[in-house]
């Protein structure tokens, strides 16, 4: 996948306020559905297809812990995004 097509998929991925709110809530931390359901005041089904856009995204990461599926941040994702919106904005000096 080019560069370009994995940023847009980042963004498209981070699109929804949603998502964004889950996004800070896995911030350092791992969390359920059923904890970020609680959390954002929506239902586990809901959180769990914004689940799903991140997942594909490559931006979380999931664990099974006993019955249930814990999500964290996936800090490779996180660095190569990072690199990637840098890359996009940085601006050439002209000499």
């Amino acid at each position: 996948m080019k560069q370009e097509e994995k940023l847009a998929a980042y963004f498209k991925a981070l699109a929804a306020p949603a998502r964004l709110r889950i996004f800070n809530l896995l911030k350092g931390r791992m969390l359920c559905v059923n904890a970020l359901a609680e959390a954002l005041k929506m239902t586990p089904a809901a959180i769990s297809q914004h689940l799903r856009v991140m997942r594909e995204a490559g931006l979380i990461q999931s664990e099974k812990r006993g019955y249930f599926v814990h999500y964290r941040l996936d800090p490779k994702a996180l660095n190569e995004m990072g690199g990637l919106v840098q890359k996009l904005i940085k601006i050439e000096e002209k000499k």
